[in-house]
């Protein structure tokens, strides 16, 4: 290999060596004959070769960090065990290469302590419940610390809890007591209501019937007058008819026949009826008792 070849390659060696390419959410940390010097942004960069050189490469994307199941004790001395995701993203590429030696381990191990700490304050019951706030306090904590070391922390999620088995059997046991005594108020709350109906029910239809004897009474009663009426309007005009006929030539012989007709049926009446037989004093003298009848007639005209 001739001189000037091997100086060629040298040279196409170094132009490499001053390019740097940095992809697109990345960072490259460069040190200058070890101390720090700047971080690369995506692109093309030119560094010198032999004095600069990439110390550290980061990922600036969200990360998904798995929080490894562990212990924790319940205020109510229940041992559970729990694990989480939490979600990280390098935002000072800087500070994440100087300002702590793994920032991945550190963020697990702060999240666990911060776990166990939330999880102390609660009992059993409110840790299903509370999981929104124990998220909010492990994010808080996490984020507070991880200031300087280029860190943020967007957000953790509980996984699982998982109590002791006999703690599962106890909690079986009380949801199903739940939904027994569930049922028997529901039961007790349709029966209830039932009974309720059906005294509705015989009210309404108490109500319907007296309603309609009231108008039923109502209705003979008007009917009633109504005949009462009648009776009379008919009595009366019969009354105004035998008191314009005798007003008539002939009338006041008509009605002394009358009469006389009406005492001789009514007297046969009353001697069929009974086995005892009244008679008046005055009973030859017809005429004078027809004269007295045509008398009163007449008194009744002349009202």
């Amino acid at each position: 290999m001739t001189p000037l070849l091997v100086l060629l390659v040298l040279v196409i060696l170094t132009i490499l060596m001053t390019v740097k390419v940095v992809p697109q959410q990345r960072a490259y940390v460069m040190e200058r004959l070890g101390k720090f010097y700047a971080v690369l942004q995506p692109g093309i960069n030119f560094i010198i070769p032999f004095f600069d050189r990439v110390a550290y490469k980061y990922n600036l994307k969200e990360a998904a960090i798995d929080i490894p199941e562990q212990i924790c004790i319940t205020r109510d001395n229940v041992q559970v065990r729990m694990d989480g995701v939490i979600f990280i993203q390098v935002i000072d590429p800087k500070k994440a290469a100087y300002g702590i030696s793994d920032y991945t381990f550190a963020v697990i191990q702060l999240a666990q302590t911060t776990m166990r700490s939330e999880i102390g304050k609660l009992d059993l019951d409110k840790t299903f419940e509370e999981r929104m706030t124990i998220n909010r306090a492990v994010v808080e904590s996490i984020d507070e610390a991880a200031i300087g070391w280029g860190v943020k922390v967007l957000r953790y999620e509980i996984k699982n809890i998982t109590p002791p088995q006999s703690v599962l059997i106890a909690m079986e046991k009380q949801m199903q007591a739940e939904r027994e005594r569930r049922a028997v108020i529901l039961q007790s709350d349709g029966e209830k209501q039932a009974a309720i109906n059906v005294a509705e029910g015989q009210k309404q239809k108490v109500v319907l019937e007296s309603e309609g004897l009231r108008l039923r009474q109502i209705n003979e009663a008007e009917g009633e007058a109504a005949a009462l009426r009648s009776v009379a309007e008919a009595t009366a005009e019969s009354i105004r008819l035998v008191a314009a006929a005798i007003q008539q030539d002939g009338g006041s012989e008509a009605v002394q026949l009358k009469v006389a007709e009406n005492y001789v049926e009514q007297f046969g009446k009353l001697a069929k009826a009974g086995n005892t037989l009244i008679l008046p004093a005055n009973l030859a003298d017809m005429g004078s008792l027809i004269a007295t009848a045509l008398t009163v007639v007449k008194s009744e005209q002349k009202k």
